[in-house]
């Protein structure tokens, strides 16, 4: 099995990436997420991607288009926010991704049509694309990889670049596999996941223990996964480092309205790729992603209209 990991260091210094680097490799789904009443852009990568690019950070978002109405508003978009798209494909035949957004008592609900432009990513442009960066940290999941082809093209993106993966599964039903999943698990240096996600892994990989934290430490031991983070939703968050330190975020008091939770969670992983290349303490990067998430929960979908969002958050962590 194979057991990638990045450098170790201790728990109690910082969550530090490649201090130097600042450009970060995403790959996977852009598509708009629709809701009863509006569309909005979406796609975890590209959510994460948006994130990082207003916090300062350099984005390289290997991904695929249609060439229709929604594929130019996505990469207009990306050109407004200071997004790179330079390895954003084209696709001439299959249109830009959609997932319908069910609301539920409770909670959302996706469904994802098969076969869109997102699925057919070109492994070898993507490899070119990735191999002129030199990246702190390469992002992906488990959606982009329901289709051979642009599993293959992950497969390349990783291979041309060296750099600490930050895998966040990102589960959604019924587009991952096992094969999938440890796949993903086996290039894994930071893991995030939610506490259902890891009941799921719980059953389909047999992880020995009676409690969640174990059943982690079981992840991480079978993997050779050096740091795992589980969100809890309103609960918080906690996270695992291969040295056994264990650490959680406080418990939270008059959080923001909850408008929609869509987008939470990539919210949450883009505030930790930040403190990773940025160098913060492990407990301080896992209280931000907590805090970040939380007021994302207060928007219509995934990503805030201005960015003006973004601002109090850098006023606090760069004064």
């Amino acid at each position: 099995m194979t057991t990638r990991q990045i450098p170790r260091r201790n728990a109690e210094e910082t969550d530090s990436a490649a201090p130097k680097r600042r450009t970060v490799v995403l790959f996977g789904e852009i598509l708009a997420d629709v809701f009863p009443d509006r569309s909005v852009l979406g796609g975890a990568p590209f959510n994460v991607a948006r994130h990082l690019a207003a916090f300062g950070l350099d984005t390289l978002l290997v991904s695929r288009v249609g060439d229709d109405d929604l594929g130019r508003e996505i990469l207009a978009a990306m050109a407004s926010a200071g997004m790179d798209a330079q390895a954003v494909q084209i696709d001439g035949d299959l249109p830009t991704g959609r997932v319908l957004v069910r609301m539920e008592t409770e909670g959302h609900r996706f469904e994802i049509p098969p076969a869109q432009a997102f699925d057919f990513i070109d492994p070898a442009a993507a490899r070119a694309a990735a191999s002129l960066s030199e990246p702190a940290m390469v992002y992906f999941g488990t959606l982009s990889q329901r289709g051979d082809v642009s599993r293959t093209a992950l497969e390349a993106v990783l291979a041309a670049v060296r750099a600490p993966r930050f895998v966040d599964l990102n589960l959604r039903e019924p587009w991952y596999t096992e094969d999938a999943i440890r796949f993903s698990l086996e290039r894994a240096d930071i893991l995030k996941i939610n506490a259902e996600e890891l009941m799921t892994l719980g059953r389909l990989l047999g992880l020995d223990g009676e409690d969640q934290e174990d059943r982690v430490r079981s992840l991480m031991r079978d993997f050779g996964i050096g740091r795992a983070i589980v969100t809890c939703a309103e609960e918080g968050a906690w996270q695992v480092m291969e040295n056994g330190q264990w650490t959680a975020t406080p418990l939270a008091f008059g959080q923001p309205d909850v408008v929609d939770t869509v987008g939470a969670g990539d919210g949450f992983a883009a505030v930790c790729i930040l403190g990773a290349v940025e160098g913060w303490p492990l407990p301080e990067t896992l209280n931000r992603a907590d805090a970040f998430a939380r007021t994302i929960c207060g928007l219509r979908g995934a990503v805030p209209d201005s960015a003006d969002f973004y601002r109090p958050f850098l006023r606090e962590w760069h004064p």
